[in-house]
């Protein structure tokens, strides 16, 4: 393995404070019902990460957009960066007007072969605390990738899986303005969800690349809109091929106890994302 494998930086520590003005423009954005949020609501599952958002100069952000690596993150030399998954543990609600501590770490890094060639993951566990109250414990997953150049091109993941027969399930598009939005409210910089030319020739995709997280948070609304008053305890999902705009995508669902099984696919019903939620 290389060199990132010894790479065990400090942990990080940060505070931030669940203001409204956040989750009440995320909400707008998704046409949501509940306008507007008061201090004292439970923010919505994965509406967090609208908050501890970084603070990286510009003169530190790499040509994609990405804060140059080799501070936090271990200095990874493949060019390509996508979110890969989560797992989420939710101890106890994240209530607007809190103040949150976050702690993260280096969990684990590995290296793999794909079929677009090398990989490397590096999975990020983050910590939420309000005082002495656990709120939640996240894992995120991150892989690298070699360039387009190194690998002939980019390929989308078909997978073999049987789905579930949904119970629920909605059509969406999301357009370059949604995605513009969730980049503002998310301060994310990179490239890939908002500059067409560069996407098209930097990176080789055939359109702007839906975010990750944004799949994920659709999914979870359309959970929480179909049956409302549900609570998630855990949730874990994991990016299958990436989503472009403005292509549809249909995000679907079923329950089966105390188990949500949802699912994003594109066009000719390509899966790209597949989550699991365990409900209270």
């Amino acid at each position: 393995m290389s060199t990132t494998a010894s790479w065990h930086p400090e942990q990080l520590h940060d505070t931030d404070y669940l203001a409204t003005g956040p989750a009440n423009r995320l909400a707008a954005m998704f046409d949501s019902t509940i306008l507007p949020l008061v201090e004292g609501d439970a923010l919505p599952e994965l509406w967090h990460w609208l908050y501890f958002l970084p603070a990286d100069r510009h003169s530190a952000l790499a040509t994609d957009g990405h804060p140059e690596k080799g501070h936090f993150l271990p200095p990874v030399s493949l060019p390509r960066r996508m979110w890969a998954a989560s797992r989420l543990l939710w101890h106890s609600p994240f209530k607007l007007g809190e103040q949150i501590d976050k702690t993260s770490r280096i969990k684990q890094l590995s290296e793999k072969n794909g079929r677009s060639g090398k990989l490397v993951f590096v999975d990020v566990e983050h910590r939420y605390t309000a005082g002495e109250r656990e709120v939640l414990t996240e894992v995120h997953t991150i892989v690298y990738r070699e360039s387009p150049s190194s690998c002939a091109t980019v390929q989308r993941h078909v997978s073999n899986e049987v789905l579930p027969q949904a119970q629920f399930s909605q059509q969406i598009t999301a357009d370059p303005r949604l995605l513009f939005r969730y980049s503002a409210l998310t301060f994310n910089t990179h490239r890939i969800h908002y500059d067409l030319d560069y996407v098209k020739h930097a990176e080789g995709y055939p359109g702007l690349v839906v975010h990750g997280p944004l799949t994920a948070t659709l999914l979870v609304n359309l959970l929480r809109e179909t049956f409302p008053g549900i609570r998630i305890r855990s949730l874990q999902f994991k990016a299958l091929t990436p989503l472009f705009s403005p292509d549809p995508i249909t995000l679907s669902g079923r329950i089966d106890g105390d188990e949500a099984t949802l699912w994003a696919c594109g066009p000719h019903n390509l899966l790209s994302m597949k989550a699991t939620a365990l409900l209270n």
